[in-house]
């Protein structure tokens, strides 16, 4: 057994049959729309639409989602193949484990640690920020001090420098206990925060528009130039290196519809539910970003961006430059919470299930698929990565460990999209219930935009990745090698899932 042992399609399928006794086909492609809407729209929407449009593209931001919706879109595909074929846990995960072996398997599990745990953390953030902004508008109360709501790397204006981010910590640790503890959301609770949601970008976009001022969209797209922000990096600003940023920015935006690719065995008619319910959703949140964008960027010149709002920028450009409705800048302040809440949570659980899957196949520790005697929940999991997304909301810049999120989740789909070639060639009689058109074709143009928008992400998103697979490999060959149980007994292993919270 070596570096490339994969995991045996023969068994992961006796799986899903034995689940499927459990599990019963209730899901229609409105269910999966719907899904994947309340998924997808979240922090992304309303923090990294005005920090691209900062750093990146001015009002051309608009470009850079129709970019990432395309990436999205190619990826969604394979994800809707994928997990028709291998309906098993673990997402990309098992799917390169079954294709492309154990050492590529380790890396992309690794990897989502970034889209989950530190995607958490940048919510988190986020959480903060808006926080702050609902102490101030809306109870009319005093802001928590700048040093307990920033990281130690961040200065106010005052020069009043950072200690840790007090409430993003908190919030994280909150959730995290709620996921050992079990509580379960009821989908009428979901339900409400996905159609507030909805309608606060929608308020936005239809009361917005009268506010558009002109001059702040000539030229639409900037002249290609760089810009230099307050923490020292220079980006590529304007140009099509300024719209390949800002897509690879507010690809974070889209994180979450690959929710929808992991209910295909719950899903009636998977073959055509499944491409429905993914690009429907894709295809209904990319125009709501568009023009949400486009209202954004034409309330407020790119200088304001710059320097006013940050995180919670929505809420100060409807303040600034929307005079009469600075009740529905305390609405968004409201509901944003909420919903941020939500996609916190759904991360953290995303994350407790991938370390839950790597550690039943031996590559970590038994520690992280331990249960708890009573909630039969992966608590030690939970536990641990509590202590590390706190680390990164507490004391790591918003804006890095938002680019770190999307260069590890573009890494992700690149992977995911080569495993639909590899398992073609390699399982050409598997029984797909959907299938992909024009593969190879599609695929690969998915790696390709895919990786235009890593490219067009600062030198410094490329150095963390690396820096980050590095100390992956450590651990792979320090730990999971010598205790994976397909190396070390050749026999195939496949975790069988805790009980989760209903999302």
């Amino acid at each position: 057994m070596g570096l490339f042992t994969k995991k045996s399609i023969t068994q992961l399928l006796a799986d899903a049959s034995e689940s499927e006794k459990t599990l019963k086909r209730t899901l229609t492609a409105g269910s999966l729309i719907a899904l994947g809407i309340g998924a997808i729209i979240g922090a992304g929407l309303f923090v990294r639409t005005a920090s691209a449009a900062a750093q990146n593209a001015g009002s051309s931001v608009t470009i850079g989602f129709i970019v990432a919706a395309i990436g999205c879109a190619l990826a969604g595909l394979c994800y809707a193949e994928l997990s028709s074929s291998i309906p098993i846990s673990g997402s990309a995960y098992t799917y390169t484990y079954a294709t492309m072996g154990e050492l590529l398997a380790w890396v992309i599990g690794w990897d989502l640690v970034l889209e989950y745990a530190v995607g958490a953390a940048t919510v988190g953030i986020a959480w903060s920020e808006y926080l702050n902004n609902l102490l101030v508008h809306v109870f009319n109360t005093s802001p928590v001090p700048y040093q307990w709501c920033h990281s130690p790397f961040e200065t106010s204006v005052g020069g009043v420098s950072g200690i840790m981010n007090a409430p993003a910590l908190f919030i994280v640790a909150a959730l995290s206990l709620l996921l050992i503890r079990g509580t379960q959301e009821s989908a009428f609770v979901n339900g409400i925060i996905v159609i507030t949601k909805v309608a606060i970008v929608i308020l936005i976009i239809i009361f917005g528009w009268n506010f558009i001022n002109p001059v702040n969209h000539t030229p639409y797209i900037p002249e290609a130039t760089t810009y230099t922000d307050t923490e020292g990096i220079t980006h590529n600003f304007g140009g099509l290196w300024g719209i390949l940023g800002a897509a690879g920015t507010v690809f974070f935006a889209f994180i979450g519809f690959d929710a929808v690719s992991t209910a295909a065995q719950e899903t009636k008619n998977p073959k055509t539910a499944m491409p429905i319910g993914i690009l429907g959703s894709l295809a209904i949140c990319t125009v709501l970003y568009i023009l949400f964008a486009h209202v954004l960027t034409g309330l407020a010149p790119v200088e304001f961006f710059r320097t006013n709002g940050k995180e919670a920028s929505v809420v100060a450009a409807i303040q600034n430059f929307m005079p009469g409705y600075e009740w529905l800048g305390k609405l968004v302040t409201v509901a944003i919470l909420a919903g941020f809440s939500s996609v916190i949570l759904v991360m953290l659980l995303g994350q407790s299930r991938v370390f839950y899957s790597m550690s039943k196949d031996g590559l970590l520790p038994r520690v992280f698929s331990d249960l708890h005697p009573k909630y039969k929940t992966p608590y030690k999991a939970n536990l641990i990565i509590l202590v590390l997304v706190a680390a990164f909301a507490a004391f790591v810049p918003g804006n890095i460990v938002g680019d770190m999120t999307s260069i590890g989740t573009l890494f992700a789909f690149i992977l995911v999209c080569a495993a639909v070639i590899v398992l073609r060639k390699t399982e050409p009689k598997l029984v797909r219930e959907f299938k992909t058109p024009w593969v190879p074709f599609l695929p690969i143009l998915g790696i390709v935009v895919c990786l235009a928008m890593i490219l067009g992400l600062h030198w410094t998103n490329w150095l963390r990745l690396i820096g980050w697979l590095a100390i992956g490999f450590v651990i792979y060959f320090g730990y999971s090698k010598k205790h994976s149980k397909l190396n070390t007994k050749g026999i195939t292993v496949n975790p069988v899932d805790p009980p989760a919270p209903k999302l």
